[in-house]
């Protein structure tokens, strides 16, 4: 059985604190569960920002990589939540990719009472278990009665 990929979309990196003291955290959880983390700041770092086209060449290298990845697990902190990853998160919903949602951010993102974010966010989520793909910790990312445990264990 192949590790299962999984894109990991996140606007830590482009903090140098965040990049170096919030990401590996996230990787490492993921990386222990058994699943092959894509992270996109660390796979294009190979792009020179100081050429014509690097921005193009940044966003083809993150979408082939979705594409290509078995699931997407985006970190939605902000109010809103970063766009680009708000992107990322669309393009893995329209692709059909099972989504995972991480938020420990406690100022609300939404119109509704029953949802913490917009609710477009939720379109790639089982209705009756969002909360199963829906983290507030770390420490939830690797429980065992919650989606993404069982997702990479089948």
């Amino acid at each position: 059985m192949s590790k299962k990929i999984i894109y990991l979309a996140s606007p830590y990196g482009f903090s140098q604190h965040w990049k170096f003291k919030l990401l590996p955290d996230f990787i490492g959880k993921l990386e222990f569960m058994g699943a092959t983390v894509w992270e996109p700041f660390s796979r294009n770092s190979n792009i020179d920002l100081a050429t014509s086209g690097w921005a193009n060449k940044v966003a083809s290298s993150n979408f082939n990589d979705l594409r290509r990845a078995d699931a997407l697990f985006a970190i939605v902190n902000g109010t809103p939540p970063d766009e680009g990853v708000m992107v990322e998160l669309g393009v893995a919903i329209a692709l059909g990719k099972p989504t995972f949602l991480f938020r420990d951010d406690f100022r609300k993102c939404s119109d509704s009472d029953e949802y913490p974010l917009n609710l477009m966010i939720f379109l790639g989520i089982p209705l009756d278990l969002w909360k199963d793909y829906y983290y507030t910790s770390l420490d939830e990312i690797d429980c065992k009665t919650k989606a993404l445990y069982k997702w990479i264990r089948n």
